[in-house]
């Protein structure tokens, strides 16, 4: 309208009034129609109510140069320490500490939950405790002891800010040992617990290995095994050998070696063989070291947060005691995985994952049950 002469100006912009006190109505609705639109085509899943920007909001978060990585500082009675942290997604809600076995392994055996717990948009710490590959690695054997890594757990909590609206702790093998510790001491601070593949007590791991999966092996392989244990010779190579066709494949990973990828064997490297002797004991046939003592099966009535425990039927654990521990806490489920061993997660993968994320899904709705 710039060609329009001075004289019908007013006219033009009587009309433009008009037109657009009508209009203004219509605008709005179809604003709030877009803006809904534009919210439901970001939803990180369907009837999910993050949207990506919120999954993907690092908004306050001093963790974001290195892409969710954070050094801990942690204090000892040896002095002050780093442990390494790493975040995966935004979830005010859910937020889960992984716990790695061993002791002295590393946080590289769940990587497997970034195919899982990433899709479901729940918060999740990937974390090598003190002495493990990523971390400081000091040699005070002082330090290895269980009511040390229980602060440590601790001070990583509060290091990342998790509390009983939030915090789901999550523990493997020797992990699961660490989480009920930590339960049974600051469970205050928790929202759910997870034990995964671990008994409540080293005498229940020494007589089913011993007792019953012994007796699943090659005689002969088994005869050679103990012969070699005997004489103290863990470092020959010949165990390994026969540990990884005759116990490793069959109650750890139950995949024929050769079919083991190659990653696996450098995970294994980055353990902490100093740690994991002191602790566990060189020899698979029962815990030999400072942990063969640990018994906390009387203990379990004390634990009132949702507790689930994961089994599987190939384990090294008693997949029958770990149905029992979940009767033992308060409020207790349990999962068995048929087709799985220690490393569940990977061999019986949909089962483990199918679980664990219901019953993190139930705790935060408010409908967990126990089964």
């Amino acid at each position: 309208m710039k060609n329009a002469g001075p004289g019908l100006w007013p006219v033009y912009m009587s009309l433009n009034s008009n037109i657009m006190k009508r209009l203004l109505p219509l605008i709005l609705l179809c604003s709030i129609v877009l803006q809904y639109c534009t919210n439901e085509k970001y939803k990180s899943r369907e009837g999910g109510e993050m949207t990506l920007r919120q999954y993907f909001d690092t908004t306050g978060r001093d963790d974001l140069l290195w892409g969710g990585v954070k050094m801990i500082q942690i204090n000892t009675p040896k002095g002050d320490f780093n442990v390494w942290t790493k975040r995966t997604v935004n979830n005010p809600k859910i937020k889960v500490l992984l716990l790695h076995g061993g002791p002295g392994s590393t946080h590289e055996f769940f990587q497997c939950f970034d195919s899982y717990f990433q899709r479901e948009g729940f918060e999740y710490y990937y974390y090598d405790q003190l002495g493990s590959y990523y971390r400081d690695q000091p040699d005070d054997t002082s330090l290895w002891k269980i009511d040390r890594f229980v602060e440590e757990v601790e001070q990583v909590r509060k290091a990342l800010k998790l509390d009983s609206s939030d915090f789901y702790l999550y523990g493997k093998s020797w992990g699961g040992t660490l989480a009920i510790e930590y339960a049974l001491k600051y469970q205050k601070n928790l929202k759910g617990l997870i034990i995964s593949n671990m008994t409540s007590s080293t005498k229940a791991y020494n007589d089913y290995v011993n007792n019953v999966l012994a007796h699943q092996m090659d005689p002969k392989a088994l005869a050679e095994i103990r012969e070699i244990e005997k004489n103290k010779d863990f470092t020959n190579s010949k165990y390994m050998e026969l540990l990884l066709t005759e116990f490793y494949s069959k109650f750890i990973y139950r995949r024929p070696v050769n079919e083991w990828p190659i990653f696996i064997y450098k995970y294994m490297g980055h353990s902490n063989s100093k740690i994991y002797n002191l602790m566990q004991g060189q020899s698979e046939f029962g815990v030999t070291g400072t942990l063969k003592n640990w018994n906390r099966e009387a203990d379990l009535k004390n634990i009132y947060v949702p507790t689930l425990t994961i089994g599987a039927t190939y384990d090294e654990m008693n997949p029958d005691h770990l149905r029992w521990m979940s009767t033992q806490v308060k409020n207790g489920r349990f999962i068995l995985c048929p087709n799985g061993s220690h490393y569940a997660m990977y061999d019986d993968q949909e089962v483990y994952f199918k679980g664990l994320i219901k019953f993190i899904k139930d705790v935060d709705e408010g409908l967990f049950k126990t089964k």
